[in-house]
């Protein structure tokens, strides 16, 4: 096992072990203004559209961005995790499949339909920075060119995040964190800015826009034509 998946290998234990406990982090008191302004926002991005979500994890995300979509794919790894997805009141529109988020594979195989929207919510910081080139060539390649791709994720915001601990030879940072079983876990966390996600995009993306509120940060952007390869791909 290399490094890239023994640290994926990590980050998917720790979140097996969170999932019974993973949404307390939606109910902070000083993240309710931001939560409920990005429901709303989330929904209007994909009106209309044929949706690959990546990671949905327990589905806090999947009812708002499914709620006027076309068709709604929610994928994740995980069976702890989709277990409380699958058990929530989503839309008609939604379905869920178990994959792997950096290979996607079989996706072709179970899903004729030609995606014409993504999101990903919470994933893009927990992805390692030398990996994250991949796999946005990995998610482009399952859609159609011209395809809107949404990604939601954390700001580094002192007194509500949880305090960062050290950086590797990559630049990516690192959290402590402690569950219910008393178990603790170093799991990767990174807070990109703009900048940091249009380098990584490149040439492969096109109207791209940053969205801030206090807490958290969005990226939107279109996929560009066929060939053309997200920087380092």
């Amino acid at each position: 096992m290399d490094v890239n998946e023994a640290g994926a290998a990590d980050l998917a234990d720790y979140y097996r072990r969170r999932a019974a406990s993973y949404e307390r982090v939606y109910h902070k008191p000083e993240r309710q203004a931001d939560l409920r302004a990005m429901e709303a926002w989330v929904r209007e991005r994909f009106v209309g559209r044929r949706v690959l979500e990546i990671a949905c994890g327990t589905g806090w995300w999947t009812p708002h961005g499914a709620r006027e979509a076309r068709s709604w794919l929610a994928t994740d790894l995980e069976p702890e995790t989709m277990a409380i997805a699958c058990a929530k009141a989503m839309p008609p529109t939604v379905e869920f499949a178990r994959l792997d988020a950096y290979a996607l594979d079989g996706l072709d195989e179970m899903d004729a339909r030609s995606f014409d929207a993504a999101f990903a919510g919470f994933w893009w910081s927990h992805v390692p920075l030398q990996r994250l080139a991949g796999w946005v060539g990995t998610l482009h390649a399952r859609l159609a060119p011209g395809a809107r791709v949404v990604v939601l994720d954390n700001r580094f915001v002192a007194g509500s995040s949880t305090p960062l601990t050290r950086r590797d030879a990559h630049g990516n940072t690192y959290q402590q964190r402690s569950l219910d079983d008393g178990s603790t876990h170093e799991v990767l966390k990174n807070f990109p800015d703009a900048q940091a996600l249009r380098t990584v995009l490149g040439e492969a993306a096109t109207d791209f826009a940053w969205t801030a509120w206090t807490h958290y940060w969005a990226a939107t952007w279109t996929v560009a034509g066929s060939g053309v390869g997200p920087a380092g791909v």
